[in-house]
Order: structure tokens, then C-alpha cells, then sequence
């Protein structure tokens, strides 16, 4: 165990350091053109907000060790989506961007093996991405040693597909103990768990999911949903429904991060009932 906490602060610092672009080679003076200066503002702007939302994450684990929502100061909400990558993730994808909505991903390790490639195209469309473990194994039922290995194994798989060191978890099913947190908290994980259930993983009918999730909106909600793990040709149809539904109500849709960074959770957080959902 010493060594995996050696190893655990060997990945920190590299987690840490990963979002950070080495300084660019040459000049940018007389030769900079309009476009390429367009660029490196935008470029800048995103780092910015980045180092916002990290420090946003890391404020909130002073006082709480888990979220359920934003603390609704602002009308927004973050989609959230887990168990992939899988078959499905393109087309999960292929809607967000062109809805143009931010969202968060939860990654099972395991499924890199088989569908690792489409990782790359959530990272640059900047959509977050965090820990689902690497077996989707309900972490309240295993061993300390276990809970580590499921969270560090799928570091290290995400990792080989460009993924930075995750610091949003999500636990399958909603299972987790104080050993969990107390390891989370180490390795500088918040968890993040939901407020609205769409349920999507029951297969209950397109008109359930978007009535379950667009009736239940409130400001500072987090939304689970799910990309992989089983048939999700329901989720896909009815995800532009949810978007139109949700904006039609006037809200805006944002990362975890951003909303952790406009809407910061409050200190008393309510957990949904553990082993209910198919998170």
C-alpha cells in the first residue's frame, strides 16, 4: 500500500501539470496575423477558465466530499453522461456538438480497450471527463486496496487516450463508504453524484426520460444519463427533446466544472439512495 500511495502522488503532480502547455517555441511579434492572435486569445481564455474550474473542484473538497447539485444561484444545469466509452458515445456526441452543449463524461476503464478512440473527440470538443471506475464495481462493497485499484487502474487507462488525471468521480450505482471518500479526498476527487435520475438505463419509453428529466429541472441540477452500458437508442432520441426542453425553460447547459465554478455546492448535500440507479 505505501508504494500505491507513492505511485497515487507521483500521478497527482503529473494530473496537475497536465493542462498546463509548455511555452511556445519562437516569437509572436510583427509576424503574429489576425487570425493566429484570434487564436491565442481564445486559447488563453480557456486556460483561464480551466485553472477557474480546477480550483472551483478543489474548494468545494474543503467542505464537502461529495455533490449533488449546484447551490442554484444561477438557472443552470449539467448533463452528465456514464459507462462509456461505447457504440453509442458518436452519436451521444454528434448531438451535443451540434446542439452546442457542454457536457461530462464518466468513464469506465475497461471499455477503452474497445472503444478508447472516441475519447479524443470529447476531449477536443471540451467536454469534461471523469473517473466511472475501471470495472464499474459498486465501490461500498469492496476493500480499501480494491477501491484503489478500481479508481487508479482507470487512470491509467484513460490516461493511454490523452484523458489528464480525473478529478470528478462518479461512483457506480451510487455506492460508496468513507473509505471511499477518505481515498477520493486523497487523491483530490470530488464525487460527484446527481439530482435528477433520468432513469434512461430502464429503458422506459423516449416520453419517460424527457418528462423525467425536463419536469424535474431546477437550477444548480445535475442530470445522470448514460451513453454506453446497454441499448441506448432511447437516450439519443430523446436527448434533443431534454436539450429543447431545458432551454425552452431558460436554462443554460454547462459542464460539471463550470457549474461547480458559477454555482458552488452548498456545505449540506443530499445523497440519492445508493444501489437505485444504474449510474
Amino acid at each position: 500500500m505505501l508504494l500505491g500511495l507513492v505511485w497515487v502522488g507521483s500521478l497527482l503532480s503529473a494530473g496537475g501539470s497536465a493542462r498546463r502547455p509548455g511555452r511556445p517555441a519562437g516569437s509572436t511579434t510583427a509576424t503574429t496575423t489576425p487570425r493566429s492572435a484570434a487564436t491565442a486569445r481564445r486559447d488563453a481564455a480557456a486556460l483561464a477558465q480551466q485553472a477557474r474550474e480546477a480550483a472551483a473542484i478543489q474548494a468545494a473538497l474543503g467542505y464537502t466530499a461529495y455533490v449533488t447539485a449546484g447551490s442554484a444561484g444561477r438557472r443552470e444545469m449539467a448533463l452528465t453522461f456514464d459507462d462509456g466509452p461505447g457504440p453509442f458515445t458518436p452519436q451521444i456526441l454528434a448531438i451535443l456538438k451540434r446542439l452546442h452543449v457542454p457536457a461530462t463524461f464518466f468513464l469506465v476503464g475497461r471499455e477503452v480497450k474497445d472503444f478508447g478512440a472516441y475519447i479524443p473527440a470529447e476531449l477536443t470538443a471540451g467536454f469534461a471527463v471523469g473517473n466511472h471506475t475501471q470495472d464499474h464495481s459498486p465501490m461500498g462493497q469492496l476493500s480499501r486496496a480494491d477501491q484503489v485499484s478500481q479508481l487508479l487502474d482507470q487512470v491509467r487507462a484513460t490516461g493511454a487516450y490523452g484523458v489528464p488525471f480525473p478529478h470528478l468521480f462518479r461512483p457506480p450505482y451510487g455506492s460508496f463508504n468513507t473509505t471511499t471518500l477518505a481515498i477520493t479526498k486523497k487523491l483530490k476527487m470530488l464525487t460527484i453524484l446527481w439530482t435528477i435520475d433520468s432513469s434512461d438505463f430502464r429503458q422506459p419509453g423516449v416520453e419517460t426520460i424527457v418528462k423525467t428529466v425536463v419536469s424535474g429541472a431546477r437550477p444548480g441540477a445535475i442530470v445522470l444519463m448514460h451513453d454506453a452500458g446497454g441499448p441506448r437508442a432511447q437516450t439519443i432520441a430523446a436527448l434533443p427533446r431534454i436539450i429543447a426542453g431545458l432551454r425552452h425553460r431558460h436554462y443554460t447547459l454547462v459542464t460539471v466544472p463550470r457549474l461547480l465554478t458559477d454555482d458552488p455546492p452548498l456545505e449540506s448535500q443530499e445523497v440519492p439512495p445508493s444501489g437505485l440507479s444504474g449510474g
